[in-house]
């Protein structure tokens, strides 16, 4: 179960929007990296967001370059996942890859500043602030076992090899 508060943003956040490409110098520094998070979106979400807090976007999130560490200084900086109606696909692959849980649904009716409780086995999302309870597609199974992981490199090198399902050893 996730639990936290909401960052909402519009459509089309870019992978220049999270990780300004002025800031890639930046990139041997990961931490540091982080404290400059969706800065072109929201110049004070690096400062605000908390451990377990949500991104919550419209259509097209993490579009443009393929670049690994747009999801990775959103998980440093402490998301727990991102909650799109859509979402790039080469990027959605980097945020599982990464550990970082993408959640696609209608975030119309979640408002930021919201607090949410999230269970990805379940696929639901109940909005504590508006009572609103939404679902989600379920993930599948070895997304959410590679999540619980951390990511896929530690999935690997804890299981040796990548299966279908850890059942299947």
């Amino acid at each position: 179960m996730l639990k936290g508060k909401v960052f909402k943003f519009g459509d089309n956040i870019s992978t220049d929007h999270i990780v300004p490409g002025r800031l890639l110098p930046l990139r041997s520094n990961l931490p540091e990296l982080a404290k400059h998070v969706l800065e072109d979106a929201d110049p004070t979400f690096a400062q605000r967001v908390q451990k377990g807090d949500f991104v919550v976007a419209g259509n097209n999130f993490g579009l443009g370059s393929s670049r690994e560490h747009a999801p990775l200084v959103i998980k440093i900086a402490g998301v727990s996942a991102i909650l799109a109606k859509s979402v790039a696909r080469i990027f959605f692959r980097n945020a599982i890859n990464l550990g970082l849980p993408v959640l696609i649904c209608n975030t119309d009716g979640i408002n930021d500043g919201d607090e949410l409780e999230v269970d990805l086995t379940l696929g639901e999302i109940r909005d504590l602030t508006s009572g609103v309870h939404l679902n989600f597609s379920g993930m599948p199974e070895i997304m959410l076992h590679i999540l619980n992981e951390g990511g896929l490199i530690p999935y690997i090198k804890k299981h040796k090899d990548f299966v279908v399902s850890p059942t299947e050893k």
